[in-house]
């Protein structure tokens, strides 16, 4: 690979300068993790910003989603999507419980919530749906099986930061939303992660499980994990976060372009905008259909690598296929999933990328 190759996503990252001013303080005050300083700047500025009322921070977005598990108590089976990232997955096995998969929709890839009441069973604790690429799940709908069935909701909103539904941030939907700040997300830390949540009795739970299950030095009432984010990494988050609503608009004239050129276009399909969402342009998936458009997913991959632009089948393989899961409990049939992930491609799109790239990429892709 070349320094010219287009990757298919690449960190925003704040002024050199600004990042060292973030850090300078460190040399003097030696504390770089635990809860320090940064950690708590960026708890305070992440809430005003996601305009929720409570977010713990970990170390990534995967130990954030185990732990969302642990500290909700839950047990059984939870229902959840294989059209995601093997995390998502991970986290509930991980935790000794079995995950449910339901299908998805055709329209945006989120949970098809029609189908989720036939999978519940005496077992069933909780749902995990994922927002996916940007677009969000159907919430009301999702709320009302989980109260009719007491059941808790965990959301997968790794790629829905600073999403809002009409005007309520994403992070207020469920019992908690997980966040990842990994360097490939919107807004990142390096590697990181958040739990939003309204009901503060969570705050001291989840304190305890990121911190090997301690309170204070001597106590160790609960088992634990060291999930702590550093202060190097929130001192990024806090320098990134400044700058978010800037690289969010940039990813949005990269989007817009893709739309212009690729729209209409015989055997690709294109996610339509949802109504009443502010968008963080999260992702560009594009579905191809061979027999209309004259090659299929794989081969457009190929092609776009030829010419040093690396796209990502982006899910593929679905987690109901990992060879990891054989034998270990039922792996639900999700053909629409199967069916998206067989022919989907996520094209190149980060803050950086420019018109003039999307153009070169276009005209590979409809050459």
């Amino acid at each position: 690979m070349n320094l010219k190759s287009i990757l298919v996503v690449r960190p925003s990252m704040p002024p050199y300068e600004e990042y060292i001013r973030e850090i300078k303080d460190l040399w003097n005050s030696r504390w770089l993790t635990h809860s320090g300083p940064k950690h708590q700047a960026l708890e305070k500025k992440l809430c005003e910003y996601l305009d929720v009322n409570n977010i713990a921070l970990f170390a990534n977005g995967h130990l954030a989603l185990e732990l969302a598990i642990d500290a909700l108590g839950l047990s059984g089976e939870i229902i959840t999507t294989p059209f995601t990232f093997a995390s998502t997955t991970q986290a509930i096995v991980r935790n000794r419980l079995t995950p449910v998969f339901c299908d998805i929709n055709e329209d945006d890839y989120t949970i098809d919530v029609s189908k989720i009441e036939a999978l519940i069973t005496e077992k069933t604790s909780a749902i995990m749906p994922v927002h996916v690429y940007g677009n969000v799940c159907d919430v009301d709908r999702i709320d009302a099986i989980a109260k009719k069935y007491n059941l808790k909701v965990i959301y997968d909103a790794a790629h829905a930061f600073g999403v809002k539904i009409k005007d309520k941030a994403i992070g207020n939907f469920g019992d908690m939303s997980m966040f990842s700040f990994h360097a490939t997300k919107v807004f990142h830390t390096v590697e990181g992660g958040g739990l939003t949540y309204s009901n503060s009795k969570y705050s001291p739970v989840l304190a305890r499980l990121r911190q090997f299950g301690m309170v204070g030095p001597e106590s160790v009432p609960t088992i634990g994990t060291n999930a702590k984010m550093t202060e190097i990494h929130a001192a990024m988050g806090l320098c990134n976060l400044r700058h978010i609503d800037e690289e969010i608009a940039k990813r949005g004239l990269a989007m817009h372009r893709y739309r212009e050129l690729l729209s209409g276009v015989k055997g690709l399909t294109l996610c339509d905008p949802q109504k009443n969402i502010s968008p963080n342009y999260s992702y560009f998936p594009v579905l191809f259909n061979k027999k209309e458009f004259g090659m299929n997913r794989d081969e457009v991959a190929a092609l776009l690598e030829k010419n040093n632009v690396l796209a990502r089948k982006y899910f593929y393989p679905l987690t109901n296929n990992f060879e990891a899961y054989e034998g270990m409990f039922e792996l639900q049939k999700t053909p629409v999933a199967m069916r998206i992930a067989d022919n989907v491609l996520t094209l190149p799109l980060y803050a950086d990328l420019t018109v003039k790239d999307v153009d070169m990429i276009c005209k590979i892709i409809l050459q």
